[in-house]
Formats: C-alpha cells, structure tokens, sequence
C-alpha cells in the first residue's frame, strides 16, 4: 500500500527524517508515534502532497484515494449534513453532472447517471451521513444546524465525519480524539475497527491505540521504526530493543575504553606505533551506539495546600441548568480529601454543568452549596487555554500569582512542565495548544489547590506528559473530579465513578468495561423505541429520517406480547453468540502473542552474530520457528475472519 525508501524530509532547517525506510501493507491500521515536533503532521502533508522531500521516494498505488481529516474548519451556513455529505467528492460530482443534464433535457445522461448514482449507493448518503454525525456525539436535532452555529471543538468533530464519509483506500486522521468525549471514542473505535482500507493515525491516546492499531510506526532518532501489534506490544518491544541498546552501548564504551588506552600507552613507542594508528581508524569507523535515553522531559507535581476541610465542598438538595431550564436535579454530594472521582455519562447530559457548579462558578438554581472554610479549588477546561494572557511569558504567570517567589523557585517549578531557558520567558501567544495546556497545568500546581477540578486535561498533551500528569494525579493528596475520554488516565488516577444520566447524579457501580456496555445497550433501545408518525405514512423516510407526526397520529409499536416474544427470540440468540464471541476474543489474544512472539523472532535474526558459522543451527532453529509462527498465525487469521463474519451475522438478527 505505502512504501518509503530512503527518506529525508526537513522542516525550517531541522531535519525530521534521514534516508527513513517503510513498508505498509493493505489493511494495517497503524499508530504514528514520537515525541512532538518529531515530524508526524509533516509525514502526513507529504502523503497529501502539501510538502516535498528533499531525497527519497513515498510510493502509493495508482488510483490510490487519500482521505484525511482537516484541523479547521470555516463557518458556513451549509447545514452539518450537508457538509458530511461534501466529504463524498464523487457523489457531489454525480449529482451536479445529473443537474446539468436535467437541466439540459439529456435524457440518455440522466439515465446514465442515475445508474452510477445508484452504483454508488448515494440513496443511502444521508442516512450514512446522520449515522457519523450522531455517532460522533451530535444530537438528531444537530444535523440540519449551520455550521456556523456549532462552537470550534464541534466542528472538528464535522471534519472527522467528513473524513469518514470519504469513500478512501487510505485513512489519514491526526488526533481524532483530541475533541471527542469518552462515548464518542468508543463510537470512534469501533468504526475504524471496520474500516476496510489502510488508516494511519497520530495519537497519544493509549487504549485508543490498543484498541484499534493493528501495528505501531516510531519517530525516533530521524528514522521510522515499524512494530507489530498495538501499543502495549510496542512499549514492551520498545523497553527490550532499548535494554538491549543499553547493553550494546556499554560494551561499545568498554571496547572504546581498552582501544584509547593502548592508543595512550603505544603510540609514542615506534614498535608500536603502526598499531596504535589502526586502533585510532578504527576508533574513527566505529558507528556510535547511541545510550538510551528514555528519560521523560516532564517531572512535576500538584502540591497541596497547606489546609485542609473537611469535607472540603457539598452540595445539598441541588438543582443546576441555565436560564430556566433545569439540567440535574436532586443533588447530594460531598466531596472529602482524598476523594478521586471520574465523571461518566453521554454527551450533553449536563458533566460540564455539574464541574461549574463544584466550582461555583453560576449560583444553584436550588439547595445549597457549602464550600469548606480552606477550599482551594484548582480548575482546568479547554477554555482555560484562552484564558492565558498571550502577550505574558510561562514565567510571568506564575510570578503575578506569587510575587516573593525567587527567580530560581519558579524557573525550578517550570522546568518541571519542561519550559527552560528562554522558553520559559517567551510570549504564550507563539505556542503550541500542547505548550499552553502545560502553562494552564502549571499555574494551577503553583496555587496549591487542595480539589482538583479537571475538565478533558489531555486534549492536546503528547504521551510523555500524559504519563507525568497521571503520575502527578497519583501522588496528589487531595480530591480529583475529573471528565476525560482517556481511559488510561481514568483507570490510573480515580476510585469512583459517577454517571450523569437522565438529569440526575448517582454513584456508578462498575468500570469503564461495563460503561461500555451500558452505553452499547443505551444505543440498541434507542434504536428500537418506537416512533410517533403521520397517520398514514411509513415508519421511516427512504433517508432513514423519522416522521415527526402529530399528537392525534398513530403510534408504531409492537404489542406487549409481541415485544416479550422478540425479548425472548433475541436473548436466545445472544446465548447462541455467546461462545462465538468467546473463540473470537480467545483467537485475538492468540494473534497477538503470535504477532509479539513474530516481532521477537525478526529482531533476533537482526542479529549480525547469528550469521556466523558458528550460530548456523541457532540460526536453522529460529528460521524454523518463524516459519511456524507465521503459519499459525495465517491459520488463526484465517479461523477469526469466518467466526467475526459468523458474529456479525448473528448479532445482524439483534437489529
């Protein structure tokens, strides 16, 4: 599908990549990964011919059709549907030619077209078109809406559906997540699951990763390196091929060691000085291993007030919502030190509501609020970064908070978020959204909150200060409420969850698994709620759009009996998918240890000692087991397509 050779590509006088090999094959799902800066947008640019190489080759089939998801979008008054649907270039050219042709009296045209246009199934269009649309977190009434009307963080999520909609061999998608919430990943993840063709993603979300890459590129050290298997494979590949650098480099600098002592002890000796010469060309062509650095540029914490109440913030009989409309109702919270709690529900179902009545920032519309007497509330929000004063350094923000602060202490303090040197004294308003959510991030730690309030606090963070901030979490002793689609985070950092649903609030007994579940069940009943229509009219449009009715029309809906029946056909066959989707899980793990095991076997033949005479069995004996591995392997993908076909027929019956 893509193949790389000999690649360099620079930026702004840095050099990304130099002479990069990559092959990709149809139907990988691969994760780009590597530090920020490292070159990842730019790869993509270069695929969508928006950069040039300066050596190298990038090959993709001919006829190969790219779609990609743009980071901006325009307002227009074009409504989100039909912005989806301008994501299907070929249906936009169909149905314009079929104008023309109308408009001409074309007849023979006409029926050509309407022969391609139903080829290129454009009567299901918008109904596929709502179904990203929703999928991606929008409400039904969403979709006829302007563009114009949805905030910047909504309409990426349009571009991302527009991405989707493209009919495309090859997937580009940088940051898909950064604007989703939790259920919308899910929604996320699964689809691309099924996405027939080769996709390439840039993320630094971690189970999104593990969930969806079937392979996992690396930016590192000017090159690409290529590993099998999903995330995890590749941080448990990547710490074994660094530990064995490591080994590597320390017995290179051993050899570099006892090659200039004997370069200091003969070379003034005339006997020896022929020898000594060879040693310092040799020392000259030794290709330097590089040590292991694997050190995170982030190392910081959330100190804690120095006091503390208890409880530090409750909220009685509350009701909360804007204007008058009332959003959740019937709330009884208390918030202790120490408490570390994760916020779970749907998309508009009133999270960010609940976080602006912790932290008081709109009055109860009923009840009470009783902040504790040495609350010190910490907040953070995507909206906090344009809060920042753009024109004041990192360093500034933290010295108007505490004056008396020592010069050192801060720039101490900043180099924690890694901000040194000048860059801790340059303007916000030339960085990136990753550097001004580390300023945010910063300057709550330095007011020593003793409740943290967090509000999606990894948009924008690469892996590396993910990691530290979960570390921070970790070891932060006061109360955490926070909302976020990163599950890594989730799991690491919180004790309890609580679900907003339904204008209420209530402990959530279960993780984030059996959340999963809960919203793939919340789907399937939507799905089959009954419809209000038109006395007369079908149950549905050829659009898949619903009739909205009247209050006098007839109500389509199965009888008491006729659901128990359906509720009964439709439990049995789950029992009957039961074990399928027992083997199926059973034949992933097995394909992924076989897919490890395979990534084993060729770093290991990588080994130029292997070749030698001596290691000609060992070499035999691994060549053998690789061909073994990979039959297995072919096998056991073979097995997972039929039973996921098997699966996928059976759970069609579910509806």
């Amino acid at each position: 599908m893509l193949t790389i050779s000999d690649l360099s590509l620079q930026r702004g006088g840095v050099w990304l990549l130099e002479n990069a090999n990559l092959t990709i094959q149809s139907g990988e799902r691969v994760a780009i990964v590597g530090a920020n800066g490292a070159g990842k947008s730019s790869l993509f640019k270069l695929l969508l011919g928006e950069l040039g190489q300066e050596q190298g080759d990038v090959s993709l089939p001919g006829g190969c059709r790219v779609a990609h998801m743009a980071q901006e979008v325009e307002a227009s008054q074009r409504s989100a549907r039909d912005f989806v649907l301008d994501g299907d270039k070929v249906l936009r050219r169909l149905e314009a030619e079929l104008a023309e042709a109308e408009a001409a009296g074309d007849d023979n045209a006409q029926a050509r077209l309407h022969g391609e246009l139903d080829l290129h199934e454009a009567w299901s269009a918008p109904r596929r078109a709502e179904a990203l649309i929703r999928g991606l977190g929008f409400a039904d009434a969403d979709v006829d809406r302007p563009v114009s009307a949805f905030s910047g963080g909504w309409r990426i999520r349009l571009n991302l559906a527009q991405a989707l909609m493209q009919p495309s061999d090859l997937l580009l998608l940088d940051e898909p997540t950064n604007h989703l919430d939790l259920d919308a990943c899910l929604w996320l993840e699964n689809w691309l699951r099924r996405y027939p063709g080769t996709l390439l993603f840039i993320s630094h979300d971690r189970d999104f990763m593990d969930r969806v890459a079937t392979h996992v590129v690396h930016f590192y050290s000017k090159k690409l390196d290529c590993y099998t298997g999903n995330y995890s494979s590749f941080e448990n590949q990547r710490s074994e091929r660094l530990a064995q650098q490591q080994a590597g480099y320390e017995r290179q600098q051993a050899r570099i060691e006892e090659i200039q002592r004997f370069i200091s002890r003969f070379k003034a000796k005339a006997s020896k000085a022929r020898q000594a010469q060879s040693r310092v060309k040799a020392l000259e062509r030794m290709e330097k291993i590089a040590p292991a650095h694997i050190d995170s540029p982030f190392s910081f914490e959330f100190p804690v007030a120095d006091k503390v109440s208890s409880p530090l913030l409750s909220i009685r009989h509350g009701a909360v919502g804007y204007g008058d409309k009332v959003v959740l109702r019937g709330l009884n919270l208390s918030l202790l030190p120490g408490s570390r709690i994760g916020l779970l529900g749907p998309n508009g179902a009133g999270k960010s509501t609940l976080m602006d009545a912790l932290r008081g920032s709109s009055p109860l519309m009923d009840g009470e609020r009783v902040a504790g007497e040495n609350l010190a509330v910490g907040y953070f929000a995507q909206h906090q970064l344009e809060a920042l004063d753009l024109d004041a350094s990192p360093f500034l923000h933290l010295q108007r908070l505490a004056p008396k602060a020592s010069e050192q202490s801060i720039r101490n303090f900043l180099g924690g978020f890694d901000f040194h040197g000048d860059e801790a004294l340059a303007p916000v308003r030339s960085f990136s959204g990753g550097e001004k959510a580390r300023v945010a991030l910063a300057t709550i730690a330095w007011q020593r909150p003793n409740l943290l309030l967090l509000d999606e606090p990894t948009n924008h963070l690469d892996l590396e200060m993910r990691q530290a901030l979960t570390m921070a979490l970790q070891n932060f002793e006061g109360a955490i409420v926070v909302v976020s689609h990163d599950r890594h985070l989730l799991r690491n950092t919180v004790d309890d969850f609580w679900l907003v649903h339904g204008g209420l609030v209530d402990v959530y007994d279960g993780d984030l698994e059996d959340y999963e579940r809960w919203l793939a069940d919340r789907r399937r009943d939507e799905a089959e709620a009954p419809q209000r229509v038109e006395p007369g009219a079908a149950a549905a449009s050829a659009d898949g759009s619903q009739g909205n009715g009247s209050a006098g029309g007839d109500v389509a809906r199965e009888s008491a009996e006729e659901r128990k029946a359906r509720k009964r056909a439709e439990a049995a066959l789950r029992q009957q998918i039961s074990p399928f989707r027992k083997r199926l899980a059973a034949l992933e793990q097995r394909m992924e240890q076989l897919q490890q095991s395979l990534a084993e076997l060729e770093q290991a033949l990588g080994e130029p000692s292997l070749y030698d005479a001596a290691s000609k069995d060992r070499l035999k004996e691994l060549l053998g087991h690789q061909a073994q591995q990979r039959g297995e392997l072919d096998s056991t993908e073979a097995e997972w397509l039929d039973v996921s076909e098997t699966v996928e027929t059976m759970e069609a019956g579910l509806g």
